[in-house]
């Protein structure tokens, strides 16, 4: 794994604070995070996304799914095994876990299924009006400009074509 220094970059940025602790916390998890249980990030729709994480041979009340600012954890406690068996060969993983997943600005968790031993967690972002694109119209200097959001513009442009 490369390491980054990214120290000149912060002393020439004001304002970016969020994103230089977020590249600082990626270079570190990155060689800390754990290979179990697998997952899979699925872009299912515009501003829907689905995260699949494999977790065969744990109960659903042994999942738990927790979200703290724009943080997403999951964890996973195994409850304690049966004495007196004896595995001549154990390939499945039943270990506790811990995965952690940094959301963006504006995502936030829908939906959380458990089936066939997959744990399907559905994500959507849901961006507030206030920062969405807007057009202003250019007045001719005696009337005032008007303000409209793309959508509104979307639909003078098909009323104005018919």
């Amino acid at each position: 794994m490369r390491n980054f220094d990214f120290s000149p970059l912060y002393r020439s940025s004001i304002g970016f604070d969020r994103v230089a602790s977020l590249l600082d916390s990626l270079s570190r998890t990155e060689q800390s995070q754990p290979s179990y249980p697998p997952y899979n990030i699925e872009l299912t729709g515009e501003d829907h996304y689905r995260i699949t994480m494999a977790v065969a041979g744990f109960d659903r009340s042994e999942l738990n799914i927790e979200v703290n600012q724009n943080n997403l954890t999951i964890t996973g406690q195994n409850a304690a095994e049966e004495e007196g068996r004896t595995f001549l060969h154990r390939g499945i993983a039943a270990r506790n876990f811990e995965r952690r997943f940094q959301l963006a600005d504006h995502v936030r968790v829908e939906t959380a299924n458990f089936e066939n031993g997959l744990l399907h967690i559905d994500l959507v972002r849901e961006v507030p009006e206030a920062i969405k694109p807007r057009n202003i119209a250019i007045g001719n200097g005696s009337s005032e400009a008007s303000v409209t959001t793309a959508q509104e513009a979307v639909t003078q442009d098909k009323t104005h074509a018919a």
